[in-house]
């Protein structure tokens, strides 16, 4: 049997600000380790992500999780998914809150029942307010947003098109007076349009995880080591991705070096944990 245990909202251990909304769930089903006291922040967005949006989550969720935040997202395919691995990469905890039941057969995506695991394993959980063998609703999904606000001091918004469960949950953490931050992208991006509504409506443009721990007064970050190449190849790839994430045949033209040894060194850099590849050929610094 699964180790899934309830919590009610009139226990102790039931999330202090969660316990503070409009509605809050009345029975929460648990798997995993909850800490009532912990500083949760959410970071949502599309399904249909960009390298883009990829290299945003990953970089803000993770240095959010590395800043002692605990990272709360909905388990979904895209930003969610990137938030919830960013911050298993840099040691932190994540929440995942779920639209179906937290029993291994309903979870929804199925293919993210390995990171559901991850989860877990690393000291975070999984959160939903319907009982093991709920399946995926789709009118589950909605209702779901307003836990991962509730948990939350803040919410980022990382691409969503205009219409987008991102903007439900934006909207719940208006409602629930929490603080709503957002990355600005470009203006012919569909998935933009949803950051920009909600600029327009005056929320927090913010550009990295530093401009969200100001404005709601937590410890700022030490400063990150430089990365360094091994080899003079590496260190030329390192410096070019220095500014951005770049695709592989601007990364040939700008070092100057063969497509076979750029094509090597990218893997080898790849494996050595410095870079990201984001899809299409793009690439990053693992920041």
């Amino acid at each position: 049997m699964e180790d899934i245990r309830t919590l009610n909202i009139k226990d102790k251990e039931y999330p202090k600000l969660l316990k503070k909304i409009y509605d809050p769930p009345k029975t929460l089903y648990i798997k995993g380790e909850l800490n009532p006291d912990d500083i949760c922040f959410g970071v949502v967005g599309t399904r249909r992500f960009s390298p883009y949006g990829k290299q945003v989550a990953f970089e803000i969720a993770g240095d959010l999780a590395e800043a002692g935040l605990t990272i709360v997202s909905g388990l979904a395919p895209g930003i969610d998914t990137f938030s919830h691995q960013a911050t298993i990469e840099n040691g932190g905890r994540t929440i995942a809150v779920l639209g179906t039941g937290i029993d291994e057969k309903s979870i929804y995506p199925q293919s993210n029942v390995k990171l559901a695991k991850q989860i877990i394993e690393s000291g975070g959980c999984l959160i939903s307010e319907y009982p093991p063998g709920t399946p995926g609703l789709k009118q589950n999904f909605p209702r779901r947003n307003r836990i991962i606000s509730g948990l939350s001091l803040g919410v980022l918004v990382v691409e969503a098109k205009e219409k987008s469960g991102a903007l439900i949950t934006a909207n719940d953490a208006f409602k629930q007076k929490r603080r709503v931050f957002t990355v600005p992208g470009s203006i012919y991006s569909p998935n933009s349009r949803g950051p920009h509504i909600l600029i327009k409506k005056g929320v927090k443009l913010v550009v990295s995880a530093e401009d969200i721990l100001k404005e709601l007064n937590l410890p700022r970050m030490g400063k990150k080591k430089e990365l360094k190449g091994d080899t003079k190849e590496e260190e030329l790839i390192l410096i070019m991705l220095m500014e951005e994430a770049l695709n592989i045949d601007k990364i040939i033209k700008k070092t100057g070096l063969a497509p076979a040894t750029v094509n090597s060194f990218l893997a080898i850099l790849e494996i050595k944990g410095k870079i990201r590849n984001l899809g299409g050929g793009i690439y990053s610094l693992k920041k």
